[in-house]
């Protein structure tokens, strides 16, 4: 019995899932490995004053950032146009050959140049996130890209901790080795396990005739949820610069700080990584718009007390509460631009979505390090408070509409 376009179309979106969390979780480990040990390979390459390392430190680490940004609405173009897989398979293979290539460099600015470069030839997690968006039901959108975050997040908590302990048991040179060769193994799933329903079948006429017209661009709507997206991940790293500091003022005198500082940082991730998958099926039965709103208004409460605290568990146990409730909105913000653009155009608008995110995760810190410095670090939680619960608003409002 030939099966109708729509079973066609998401016969394997499991399987896609499964091969797109693994190779998100291993592409995200690798950017922030080098996390833990960057100051020491710098150091490695001939850079000797402290000032000089740092800035070197710095550079290399946001460029990977900063030209994946520049690039996330190309790579979103072209998936849409020649296809999700393709863009999968050149993520995965372009991150392979340049965290190979950063082992071997032998000055800073190699370093720096290899690092953009990893930006540029990267998106594996950005194109698995478009590929899950439109290949999964729509009943089922929301848990499957809640998975995925999660993935996501876990590469985010796993990398900082593998680059802490690889280098001393390889050494840095022959960790950024190994994990070249993790990432290629992720390119042969991709390649031979990840199917894509072949766009001339999907758009043959049958299909055109069985599915109704795609719905035009909600222009107004696409845009409240890349601002969205770029002020929760602004939220959530707004406090970064300032959580050894904060931390310090409960431990005067205890030689633990940076551990407990580090037990702050991967608490919201855990949450997020718990809760991701949860709030994803709750979205899809009660509806993202809800879920969405709901958990910018409850982060935004949870900020307030973090800003009061008296011991620093307390601090652990709210941002891990925080974690929980920023845990599916990233998915939210996915499935409702999924929703209200045309298949042609997902990539593209979710390409721009990610570039949004991105943006937030390099203005997050900064905002938090200009505040703290200025006004002390209360002030920080407070001020984030204010923008979360200002999105809340816009969202709900939107909503009612």
């Amino acid at each position: 019995m030939q099966q109708s376009p729509e079973t066609a179309a998401f016969q394997h979106w499991r399987r896609n899932l499964a091969v797109c969390v693994v190779g998100s979780f291993t592409t995200i480990v690798a950017m922030t490995l080098l996390l833990p040990f960057l100051p020491l390979y710098v150091q490695q390459l001939g850079v000797e004053q402290p000032a000089a390392i740092a800035r070197w430190s710095g550079l290399a680490y946001g460029a990977t950032f900063f030209s994946a940004a520049l690039t996330a609405p190309l790579w979103g173009r072209l998936a849409d146009r020649y296809g999700r897989k393709l863009m999968l398979i050149r993520a995965s293979l372009g991150m392979a050959i340049a965290m190979s290539l950063i082992g071997m460099a032998t000055a800073p600015w190699q370093l720096v140049a290899l690092r953009l470069l990893a930006g540029l030839l990267g998106g594996y997690a950005s194109g698995s996130t478009i590929l899950v968006a439109a290949q999964t039901p729509k009943a089922q959108t929301g848990w499957a890209l809640g998975v995925l975050s999660s993935g996501i997040m876990a590469g985010n908590v796993v990398g900082p901790l593998l680059g802490g302990v690889l280098p001393p048991l390889i050494g840095i040179r022959q960790t950024f080795w190994l994990t070249g060769a993790v990432i290629f193994l992720a390119f042969l799933a991709t390649t031979f396990l990840l199917k894509e329903q072949p766009r001339a079948a999907a758009m043959s006429r049958t299909s055109q005739q069985q599915q109704p017209a795609d719905p035009p661009v909600n222009h107004r709507l696409v845009r409240l949820m890349w601002l969205s997206g770029m002020l929760l991940i602004f939220a959530s790293m707004s406090i970064e610069p300032i959580i050894t500091l904060y931390v310090g003022e409960f431990m005067q005198g205890n030689h633990q700080i940076t551990l407990i500082s580090g037990l702050v940082m991967s608490a919201a991730a855990l949450g997020t990584v718990l809760a991701g998958p949860r709030l994803g099926r709750l979205a899809d039965r009660v509806g993202h718009w809800r879920v969405l709103t709901g958990g910018l208004l409850m982060s935004g409460l949870l900020l307030i007390p973090q800003a009061f605290i008296k011991a620093a568990w307390q601090l652990v146990l709210l941002r891990f509460l925080m974690g929980m409730a920023l845990g599916g909105l990233v998915p939210c913000i996915t499935a409702i631009i999924r929703h209200n653009v045309p298949t042609s155009q997902v990539g593209r608008m979710l390409g721009y979505s990610t570039s949004a995110q991105y943006i937030g995760q390099v203005s997050g810190p900064l905002f938090g390090g200009l505040v703290g410095g200025a006004f002390g670090m209360r002030p920080v939680f407070l001020a984030t408070c204010a923008v979360m619960l200002f999105c809340a608003w816009l969202n709900w409002r939107e909503m009612k509409k």
